[in-house]
């Protein structure tokens, strides 16, 4: 294709946001150009979501076959023991295949993958700069911004790539650090922190808050971190890191919990406080694009930016920092502009915490439903009371339902179990279609099924549970 090309949507950023924009826009017969200047599939399918959940699933499985079968009748003979490089090539192999497909799929639907860094330059208008060839010239009727998020980076603890580490290095990893300090127990540094403490290090998590997973239910949150605290998982709550120092190849990491200070020597320390907006260098101050005091990109209902023409999703935009929140706003933005009317339902948005077990939730917790002015009531119902759970031997967990008191609306449905991840779909279409806590109750739900204990908490709601 010749320099100065002519598209209708410019998409920067080939993150999950992106490229679902791009492709759906491509299905709506727009002559779409996608810009990304490191990989296709962005963070998530590189180094974020697909291959932690990879890891995530390793680790546990070498955790079920060291000490979670004998009750079952099922003993292993011989030594069960970690080959960390090739745990981390069969998840570098997770990611070849799932970056290939979405290359498949831009050729597919015929929408040109342009290699490079974007910077806007003028409404309409994106220089692509390439380490290996002349800067590209593109125009088109609309951009959408695509750029996502990357780990916070806090001055106490600069990264270094080696001793101190984001989730980024943290999943390349190929020698198991005997013990690592984990600074964040958002869910990223819960789930890495639970990836490294299963596969043998000794894992201290430093919060700065009073608990882990500040936006979830707070009853979940605590009753996940006893678990995690009985597989070895150790966590200090408000606490703050003060800094670091290296010395023959080890950490000693300072903190302060109150007025007391206290000190740790580990082999690695992984930051997990959050992410921030990507814009570096993207042209946006330039043409004016409005972003609110923490980088993020302000933008209408539309998606719209204040310049026409400009548009963004996803991370960059803040909310809900999710893969498949960016899915759904980009999608619905594209459809916004061939004329459809696209919408995004951020309340009907799950969200998952890959430990083991998973804690999924959708809609509001408790504390969030009763801010928003509702009068509420609860059901719940524990999974060691569900048949199928005990025939698989995980009973740990329970689902939580809360409700209206007054409407029986469903307000929101949370999950601690193995497969929560799973579970929290029927929960979530649920929501979407605006259920009550009786529709939930009355469906079908099939036997022997973990899905049984979904029926129960809604029918617990009313107090008319069956098997408890």
């Amino acid at each position: 294709m010749a320099e100065n090309s002519s598209f209708d949507l410019i998409v920067i950023g080939a993150g999950p946001g992106g490229y679902v924009a791009a492709i759906r826009a491509a299905q709506l017969g727009m002559n779409v150009a996608c810009v990304e200047r490191e990989y296709l599939g962005g963070t998530c399918l590189n180094v974020g979501c697909i291959p932690s959940k990879a890891m995530l699933d390793s680790s546990h499985k070498l955790e079920v076959l060291k000490h979670g079968l004998t009750r079952q009748g099922i003993k292993i003979d011989g030594n069960v023991a970690l080959d960390l490089p090739a745990m981390i090539k069969f998840k570098a192999d997770v990611v070849q295949k799932n970056v290939a497909g979405v290359a498949y799929l831009f050729k597919k639907n015929k929408i040109e993958h342009v290699k490079g860094h974007g910077k806007i330059t003028a409404p309409g208008k994106v220089q692509v700069a390439a380490a290996d060839a002349s800067p590209r010239f593109l125009t088109a009727k609309n951009i959408l911004i695509a750029t996502g998020s990357a780990p916070i980076q806090i001055p106490a603890l600069p990264f270094d790539g080696k001793n101190i580490i984001s989730s980024t290095e943290a999943l390349e990893l190929t020698e198991l650090p005997p013990r690592m300090i984990v600074v964040g127990g958002g869910y990223i540094g819960v789930e890495m922190g639970s990836v490294w403490s299963r596969l043998g290090s000794d894992v201290l998590v430093l919060e700065f808050l009073p608990s882990i997973l500040a936006s979830s239910d707070k009853e979940m949150a605590l009753s996940l971190q006893k678990l995690l605290e009985k597989q070895g998982l150790k966590f200090r709550f408000n606490t703050a890191a003060q800094g670091a120092e290296v010395k023959n190849g080890k950490i000693k990491v300072t903190f302060k919990s109150g007025d007391e200070t206290g000190s740790e020597e580990v082999d690695k320390v992984l930051v997990c406080v959050g992410r921030r907006p990507v814009t570096d260098n993207l042209g946006l101050k330039e043409i004016g694009v409005e972003m609110d005091g923490k980088g993020f990109v302000k933008v209408d209902k539309n998606f719209a930016t204040n310049v026409p023409g400009v548009y963004a999703i996803g991370d960059v935009i803040g909310g809900i920092m999710l893969a498949h929140k960016a899915e759904e706003e980009g999608v619905a933005a594209v459809e916004g502009l061939a004329g459809r009317h696209g919408h995004v339902n951020y309340h009907a948005c799950p969200s998952v915490v890959y430990t083991s077990p998973q804690l999924a939730q959708v809609g509001y917790s408790e504390e969030d439903a009763k801010k928003a002015g509702h009068e509420i009531k609860i059901g719940k119902f524990p999974f060691t009371a569900n048949g199928y759970a005990r025939a698989t031997d995980e009973t740990d967990g329970f689902v939580k339902v809360i409700g209206d008191a007054r409407t029986d609306r469903l307000l929101g449905v949370h999950i601690l179990s193995t497969h929560a991840a799973e579970l929290i779909a029927e929960a979530t279409v649920a929501m979407e279609m605006a259920a009550s806590c009786e529709d939930v109750a009355r469906s079908f739900h099939p036997h022997p099924t973990l899905e049984e204990a979904i029926k129960e908490a809604a029918l617990a709601v009313d107090k008319q549970a069956i098997h408890i």
